[in-house]
């Protein structure tokens, strides 16, 4: 933990200047990512199904192949898939988030997860000079 107090943290985001990915585009993820589409953001998506992301696609959403994909064209990555195992793949498997993320990108976990997990992917993180946070998902 002391080597992430003195690292220096992200700028914020802003639309001209932050390229965002989103890994899994269900019900609440296509929705999640459309509101960014809305705010101007450019957006790499990645699900299981492509025609899951029909209609992000077609409002200008590029598409990636793998979750890996995704994060060489993003600075921040979101994600929210259905189970911890699926996070652990699209994190922190081989063709995982992490393994493309570039050294200063975030990745932020939507998925209701372990803790033990997001440990796990926070000490990965680091390691790789990348922020991991996990992100509580809620409201209308």
């Amino acid at each position: 933990m002391e080597a992430n107090q003195t690292r220096t943290p992200p700028h914020v985001a802003a639309p001209a200047a932050t390229r965002l990915g989103w890994i899994g585009v269900g019900v609440m993820g296509r929705s999640m990512a459309g509101r960014l589409l809305d705010a101007g953001f450019s957006l790499t998506l990645f699900s299981r199904r492509r025609e899951s992301a029909a209609a992000l696609l077609d409002r200008g959403a590029a598409w990636a192949d793998s979750p890996r994909d995704v994060a060489a064209a993003s600075d921040v990555v979101f994600t929210m898939v259905g189970h911890p195992g699926d996070v652990r793949a699209v994190v922190l498997g081989p063709e995982g988030a992490l393994a493309g993320l570039a050294p200063g990108g975030v990745l932020v976990d939507h998925t209701t997860s372990a803790p033990e997990l997001a440990e796990e992917i926070a000490t990965t993180a680091s390691g790789r000079d990348t922020w991991a946070l996990g992100g509580r998902r809620g409201g209308p």
